[in-house]
């Protein structure tokens, strides 16, 4: 099940200086895709309803992309790129935004870095101008590389104080060993404790290239205006975008999961127990990723869920229980995460196998089948009703898969979806060996 159609050229396969309509208006959103020589991909949705836009210069590196030595850079990296440019410091950064009415932030996951701004159309010049200032010409001095360690050890030791993030931590260790995707994106306290402004400054200088970029417009915008802007801005920060380099294009090197099924546990003095139950799952190109969306609102995306009613609804053991899918390049993830008392917890563990043993035998009933098409579907189109959620689609979209399928081709994918097809993938998913991982008192 796709909703990729065969006349679709992908961005890597798009010919350099072209501009391609990827959707018309008619089809929900006027999308179009510019492809310079250097590799670097343009691509804009216009809305003229609105008056604001959302920019955002998305990093084809994640933590993933690092070696042992490197671990965290990524993420720091991400800090340290706020922290000034040869032509701004980090407060004319955020007073420029700010002066503006502007919000600006970034993130880093295994295998993105994104950085983004909602601003004011009038102010999409000026916002463009930061972001790629920002992105093309960080110094990345030694006083801001000592002054951020600080900043990245208190990430970590807050993530430490929160079991509940920390279970998932644990849990994605278990399941792919010391790979780079069972490593933590914020690093350890040795690594980053340890790391120095040249390794951070080579990271930045072999994976900040224009192939690996892909910036994304969505709002009231012109899309030949927007690539005016971004070759100007380019320009100005020393980088060509003339070159002959060809797009970057992920090699896929299938991950191995270090563990089937077992038990791990993290002893830390908490209230609750955090427990994460999962299994091998699916990678981001699977088709069957939309029957993964149904099947998990179904298991455990909502209160009418399958989860929710056994765990806490009928027994009152957890506050929290969900079931959730992660999805990579190469590899993947399917889980239950359940925070409870602890002395509740294998019985936590009992019903949530007792769950998941029958969707494997028996799969999801017709009812449960249509609440959670409704859920997908309204999910996502009540998700697209800002400028920034729009960006944040036809970037993931551009980036995953090299193509922005319809917001109606992705409701046909989720209303096409059959009790058999659920039921399939639940036995494929299910049935393996299960991962434990918990986070709570001894």
């Amino acid at each position: 099940m796709s909703s990729r159609n065969s006349a679709v050229v992908l961005g890597h396969e798009q010919r350099p200086r072209t501009t391609r309509t990827l959707l018309t208006a008619a089809q929900g959103g006027l999308v179009k895709r510019t492809v310079l020589p250097s590799g670097l991909r343009i691509i804009t949705e216009q809305m003229p309803s609105v008056r604001s836009a959302a920019i955002g210069i998305w990093v084809n590196v994640g933590s993933r992309d690092e070696v042992v030595s490197q671990t965290g850079s990524a993420h720091y990296l991400e800090h340290l790129l706020f922290k000034g440019t040869k032509n701004r410091s980090a407060l004319e950064i955020s007073s420029t935004i700010d002066a503006v009415g502007g919000e600006m932030n970034a993130f880093t996951s295994k295998e993105v870095t994104c950085f983004y701004t909602r601003v004011l159309d009038t102010s999409v010049p000026k916002a463009i101008e930061v972001l790629v200032d920002m992105i093309t010409s960080a110094t990345i001095t030694s006083e801001d590389v000592d002054q951020e360690r600080q900043v990245v050890l208190e990430e970590i030791a807050m993530r430490d104080d929160d079991p509940a993030d920390l279970v998932h931590e644990h849990f994605s260790r278990a399941m792919f060993g010391d790979a780079p995707l069972g490593r933590s994106i914020l690093g350890t306290v040795e690594n980053i404790s340890s790391l120095s402004r040249r390794s951070i400054h080579s990271f930045y200088k072999k994976y900040y290239s224009p192939d690996r970029l892909v910036v994304a417009v969505a709002g009231n915008i012109d899309h030949a205006s927007v690539v005016k802007l971004i070759r100007k801005a380019f320009e100005q920060g020393g980088v060509s975008l003339s070159g002959d380099d060809s797009p970057f294009v992920p090699k896929k090197a299938k991950t191995k999961v270090a563990r089937d099924g077992g038990f791990v546990k993290f002893n830390k003095t908490t209230e609750q127990a955090n427990v994460v139950i999962g299994v091998p799952g699916l990678d981001r190109a699977d088709e069957r990723r939309y029957i993964q969306s149904v099947f998990n609102a179904a298991l455990g995306g909502g209160m009418s869920s399958r989860l929710f009613q056994e765990v806490r609804e009928k027994r009152g053991l957890v506050y929290t229980v969900y079931s959730f899918g992660q999805q990579f390049q190469d590899s993947g993830m399917a889980g239950v995460y359940a925070g409870c008392n602890p002395k509740n917890l294998e019985q936590v563990r009992e019903v949530v196998a007792n769950v998941l043993d029958d969707v494997v035998a028996n799969g999801i009933t017709s009812e449960e089948l249509t609440k959670a098409k409704g859920q997908v579907s309204g999910g996502l189109v009540l998700g697209l009703e800002d400028t920034s959620s729009r960006m944040s689609r036809i970037a993931r979209s551009e980036m995953n898969n090299g193509y922005v399928p319809s917001v109606s081709d992705v409701l046909d994918s989720v209303a096409a979806v059959t009790l058999e097809e659920v039921h399939s993938l639940a036995n494929h998913l299910w049935s393996q060996e299960r991962l434990t991982a918990v986070v709570g008192p001894e």
